[in-house]
């Protein structure tokens, strides 16, 4: 999780009891707000905004800030990237177990050499091949999801934590 600031921390450094329970709450209540506000979008615009693999982004996001595996390039990037190669798998290859880990192991692998690697993205390929979409997928929930995740992960740490995320450089 977050690190604690001194004045948080006991007499050896460690997170106090208070400040541990402190960044738990702080972490599910931006993992509510972020769910509830892409289930609304959804809702509203009867859009299909909501991605399973989402539900892992926002521990991410909003649990562990600081991982290289929750920055906006990653989010973004993993999600984009690994959508993009379980539709192209599908529709090169058609649906089945084997066309469906080559998408897998395809977007592992793109995730690693651009450096945008985002474990619950790794899910995408899976969850394409399960679900079947069209070239629309890519968009609407993946893209455009992702990116409304990460803007509300940037509005909701800068009131929480007055502008401590993103990590630059990561």
């Amino acid at each position: 999780m977050t690190t604690p600031s001194a004045a948080s921390a006991g007499a050896n450094g460690a997170p106090t009891r208070r400040t541990h329970a402190r960044s738990i709450l702080l972490a599910g209540l931006g993992a509510f707000v972020g769910l509830a506000f892409v289930g609304m979008l959804a809702q509203e615009t009867s859009e299909p905004w909501i991605l399973g693999s989402f539900g892992a982004t926002c521990v991410l996001l909003f649990g562990f800030p600081s991982s290289p595996f929750s920055q906006p390039r990653n989010i973004i990037g993993g999600h984009v990237l690994t959508s993009l190669t379980g539709l192209l798998c599908l529709q090169l290859f058609g649906p089945g177990y084997v066309p469906m880990a080559v998408a897998a192991a395809s977007a592992l692998m793109l995730m690693m050499l651009t450096r945008t690697v985002h474990p619950p993205a790794g899910s995408n390929p899976v969850i394409i091949f399960a679900a079947q979409p069209g070239w629309s997928f890519l968009a609407l929930p993946t893209m455009f999801g992702a990116v409304t995740l990460v803007l509300i992960g940037w509005v909701y740490w800068a009131v929480v934590k007055r502008g401590s995320w993103p990590h630059q450089g990561r």
